[in-house]
């Protein structure tokens, strides 16, 4: 059993991705970010919709597609399509960030309940 707001990876010089459940196009992940961004030059480029939710922290997100940052915290979610570009710009540097994202693959356009 993993408890999602309070495991902590032994080594957080780097965000550290666990994998929660898998199945056909699903995965479920928790995600411990302490600082880290993506390279200045990477950008995720993923094959499955995601839906994501910051649990504790904060962090910034960069869309290859808008030149606005989009800011999360806890409790702030969002839904990244199929292959669009994004990039994690910042991550809280005194603080864990803890993230859980659900990767699918919708059957149709995807939008977030409001």
């Amino acid at each position: 059993m993993i408890n999602l707001l309070r495991f902590l990876p032994a080594d957080m010089g780097r965000e550290h991705f666990e994998t929660l459940l898998e199945a056909d196009r699903l995965r479920v992940e928790l995600i411990v970010s302490r600082g880290q961004a993506s390279p200045e030059q990477g950008w995720y480029d993923q094959a499955l919709d995601e839906w994501v939710v910051v649990l504790t922290g904060q962090a910034r997100l960069a869309f290859e597609d808008d030149a606005r940052e989009v800011s999360l915290g806890p409790g702030d979610h969002l839904i990244i399509a199929a292959h669009r570009r994004h990039r994690v710009t910042w991550t809280a540097p005194d603080i864990e960030t803890r993230w859980l994202a659900i990767h699918f693959t919708a059957s149709g356009d995807v939008s977030p309940l409001d």
